[in-house]
């Protein structure tokens, strides 16, 4: 061969030697699921999901939840009347919750406090491991799954008190799990979703949810192409069915026409737009949630991902109507947690699988210690926030429980007005005794015009008075903390016709001064002592230069201070009430 040809080869072949090769990424290969780590992990992650949601609890709207349980059980009927508000009692009434309240009911009656505090674990987790297993079936093994699950527990934990969604999301992981185990080419369950239906529709007013879950599954199928169609037809059918027995509840097409009446034009009522819960999300009361980290870095992964296997359209359709619902609505944070977790746990395990790591990372239990890590920030991040509660238990402060136990003990009676949210204890305690049944209940009852009026009264003046005079109103039970436009401490105080008989840090109790109950009001009635941010701060300053004033206000809150053991507001001011120094009057607890 000649120096020419030598060259010529040596040419040819250089190409692959000259030049320097490139390390190829150290890829992170997946644990098996028995690995000793990654059980470790999945121990570690229930332990922090089950410290996330063990907040002490403080959803007033529990006690309502109780009372219904307990009356469908005693009476082995579904009330389909109204029967817990007094002033349009017997009206036709929809209670979509009632399927939830029946679950809870027992709970609560054979084990108490640890039951209901085991519930909200036990649905946490049933959420989040059968979300969990949805991103397994996905194509997720990593320990980066586990971790995202206890990231959805982070974001949905405040709605984790004992409301209805703790079911509903178990219902909603089953609806996912037998959706995707179909499109993945696993079994097709599909009748499955017919039974969830029919529970969603009897537990929660959301529903609706439930379906547009199945409207993305069925747009994606139909966009596939002709060899999906028969299955997408299939699912069509099973819809329909699901449909159908949704319609097999108490209450009829009524029940499902709830969250489309709401949308229609009640959520403009006065009386929602002062309920946080149907407001825009407030980004201030999230920002240690991880709900924006998972707002950013969801589409971020998504895009990823679709850059080497393409864009998963239910992915993108569930991001975009789950994003939707819970940045223009606070209740639907939840569903966002929920729908968020088997995606955004495949996405992150794809890139986590692509990434370059460092050598220390390769080690079984050292990605465990990362892991694990990462979960425990997420339930630290709860613990250390001041404006909770980890701790197991009820929170008596938010409850009229001494307001009601004066009730009960002097027979405070008649037609009554309340803040709704006090509606649910009141029940609990006295239900079915019709003339202690609250004006208002937890779920805003009696209508458009009974709304307006509670609204108006609760503005003090004229818009009281015109309630009083119009109901019959014998005794009026109020929140203690005065927030701004609500005036009816008041105007309470104001109306010679009405006398405090009972407060502490929760409540305040009036009675009318004539009638049925004139001896409890003669009897037990403050003649000094006022429960209004205006009035009180006029009696505070006003014993300054009045010596038998001042006396006669530190004898009636030495005696409110000792009618409740959640009385700091009257203590603190009775010990203030020794000398004559005015000071401006503190409210809230």
């Amino acid at each position: 061969m000649s120096a020419r040809a030598n060259s010529s080869a040596r040419g040819a072949a250089r190409p692959a030697t000259a030049r320097p090769s490139v390390a190829p990424a150290r890829t992170v290969e997946p644990l098996p699921l028995l690995h000793p780590a990654h059980l470790a992990l999945l121990l570690v992650a229930a332990g922090c999901i089950g410290s996330i949601v063990s907040l002490r609890i403080l959803d007033t709207d529990l006690w309502q939840h109780l009372a219904v349980g307990r009356a469908i059980w005693s009476t082995l009927h579904v009330p389909t009347t109204q029967v817990w508000s007094w002033p349009t009692y017997g009206a036709p009434d929809v209670n979509s919750s009632w399927g939830f309240e029946a679950l809870l009911w027992p709970t609560w009656k054979w084990f108490g406090v640890l039951g209901l505090n085991a519930w909200r674990v036990k649905t946490a987790l049933l959420t989040f491991g059968i979300s969990w297993l949805v991103a397994r079936r996905l194509g997720a093994r990593g320990l980066s799954a586990v971790v995202v699950a206890v990231l959805g527990t982070l974001i949905v934990h405040r709605r984790t008190q004992l409301r209805p969604e703790t079911w509903v999301g178990v219902l909603f992981a089953l609806q996912v799990w037998v959706l995707e185990t179909r499109r993945q080419g696993g079994r097709d369950l599909a009748w499955l979703l017919v039974p969830i239906a029919w529970a969603w529709a009897n537990s929660h007013i959301t529903y609706h949810l439930g379906f547009a879950t199945i409207a993305v599954h069925l747009s994606d199928g139909w966009l596939a192409g002709p060899g999906r169609r028969d299955a997408t037809r299939r699912l069509a059918l099973v819809a329909l069915a699901a449909l159908a027995v949704s319609f097999v509840n108490p209450f009829g097409w009524r029940a499902l026409a709830q969250p489309f009446e709401f949308l229609a034009g009640q959520r403009q009522s006065a009386i929602f737009a002062n309920i946080g819960e149907l407001q825009p999300i407030d980004w201030s009361r999230n920002l240690t949630t991880g709900l924006p980290l998972a707002m950013l870095g969801w589409p971020l992964l998504m895009m990823w991902r679709a850059r080497q296997e393409g864009i998963d359209r239910v992915e993108l359709a569930m991001c975009l109507l789950y994003s939707v619902l819970a940045i223009s609505v606070q209740r639907f944070v939840a569903f966002y947690g929920f729908a968020m977790v088997p995606y955004l746990a495949r996405d992150l395990d794809h890139f986590v699988r692509g990434f370059r790591w460092p050598r220390f990372t390769e080690p079984a239990w050292s990605r465990f210690a990362l892991a694990a890590t990462a979960c425990g920030t997420c339930a630290a991040v709860v613990a250390s926030d001041p404006n909770e509660s980890v701790a197991f238990g009820l929170e008596p402060r938010l409850t009229p429980i001494a307001a009601c136990d004066f009730m009960q003990a002097h027979d405070v009676r008649g037609h009554g007005f309340n803040h709704f949210f006090m509606g649910g204890y009141l029940l609990y305690r006295f239900w079915p005794e019709k003339d202690r049944l609250p004006f208002m209940d937890v779920h805003q009852s009696g209508g458009p015009a009974i709304q307006s009026q509670y609204m108006t009264a609760l503005a003090g003046g004229a818009g009281w008075q015109a309630l009083r005079d119009q109901h019959g109103i014998d005794w009026a039970l109020l929140w203690r903390v005065q927030v701004p436009g609500d005036g009816s401490l008041d105007a309470l105080d104001a109306d010679t016709t009405f006398r405090l008989v009972f407060t502490d840090d929760v409540a305040a109790l009036y009675v009318r001064r004539t009638g049925p109950l004139a001896g409890v009001a003669d009897s037990f009635g403050y003649r000094t002592l006022v429960c209004g941010e205006r009035s009180f701060a006029v009696l505070a300053n006003g014993w300054r230069a009045d010596s038998t004033l001042r006396r006669a206000a530190h004898a009636e809150l030495a005696r409110a201070a000792v009618a409740s053991p959640w009385n700091e507001w009257a203590t603190r001011w009775r010990d203030r009430s020794a000398d004559a120094t005015p000071r401006t009057a503190p409210f809230g607890r």
